[in-house]
């Protein structure tokens, strides 16, 4: 029983943020009708400024919060620059094409950065600074370390800073109108372009924030990490229902579940497998998700 309570917290963990990226997923879809194949490697930016930014300061070991937070800030920024420069430079030029183009685009996107990510740092694997080695709490022979208690914390206070963002304020509800009816939003005097830049900047900059978090608890990164991260937290999305922003957060913690319990009790060779396997099984039975889509079609 005592495998079970930690696979579990290993697995809250992984799903915190796995979820912070899904978001990106959902949020751009349910503007753009986009799959955003290159929000993976947006996230291994992320992950990377943060590298930069730690190893900058000099951390060497211990709760260095401050040095944390540091990093997460500059990633998400960076994250967030890129995020809606590639909207800006190659996506809205593109939302009157075929949907063929905007998907065509995505990959070359993706490619595109990781590559550059590749050139610029090498393609070594980077150790992370361990900023977060400050203790564990133990209950019983369940372990749960310092370091996934500020991420799981860190990643539901971003989580309802966004829900209370696009419920709660006119940027948001215009948001919520756009992914409804683009041109009926526009009618009503909305900045399409300027809310679809938006999306894609909040969608990156919680990639951003992930990709810092993903360094710290796992403490190595690649230029190649994006693309397998970036498909589970893509089935996340269609999981929880592609547009369903509190859906894709509960999935989103379900594929961390998934992903501990299989690698705990059969192999983490294993993990793909089943959890692509939840994704075909859903796309077959229920496409539009465990919670339901949240996308209007247009006639």
């Amino acid at each position: 029983m005592s495998d079970f309570f930690q696979y579990l917290v290993n697995g809250l963990t992984i799903g915190a943020f796995l979820s912070l990226i899904a978001l990106g997923y959902s949020m751009v879809y349910g503007v753009v009708r986009l799959i955003n194949f290159a929000h993976g490697d947006i996230f291994m930016i992320g992950a990377f400024a943060g590298f930069t930014v730690l190893t900058t300061i000099g951390v060497t070991g211990g709760m260095a919060i401050p040095a944390v937070l540091a990093a997460v800030v500059v990633g998400s920024l960076a994250t967030g620059v890129v995020g809606a420069g590639i909207a800006r430079v190659v996506y809205t030029p593109l939302l009157k094409a075929r949907q063929l183009s905007l998907f065509i685009a995505a990959i070359g996107v993706s490619l595109a950065l990781s590559e550059g990510v590749k050139l610029l740092t090498g393609a070594r694997f980077k150790s992370y600074p361990d900023a977060l080695d400050g203790g564990q709490i133990m209950a019983g022979s369940v372990r749960v370390s310092y370091a996934q208690l500020v991420l799981v914390v860190f990643s539901v206070v971003l989580m309802a800073v966004l829900w209370l963002f696009v419920t709660r304020t006119v940027t948001g509800t215009a948001m919520r109108a756009l992914a409804m009816d683009r041109d009926a939003a526009r009618l009503q005097g909305i900045n399409v372009e300027r809310l679809i830049l938006m999306t894609f900047l909040i969608g990156s900059v919680l990639a951003g924030a992930a990709g810092v978090m993903y360094g710290l608890y796992y403490t190595q990164i690649s230029f190649g990490m994006g693309f397998l991260i970036g498909l589970r937290a893509f089935t996340a999305a269609v999981l929880g229902g592609i547009g369903n922003l509190p859906g894709t957060m509960a999935a989103g913690v379900l594929i961390g579940l998934i992903q501990s319990f299989a690698a705990g009790y059969i192999s983490s060779r294993w993990t793909d497998v089943i959890i692509f396997g939840v994704l075909i099984a859903v796309l077959a039975f229920r496409p539009s998700g465990l919670f339901g889509e949240r996308v209007v079609e247009r006639a």
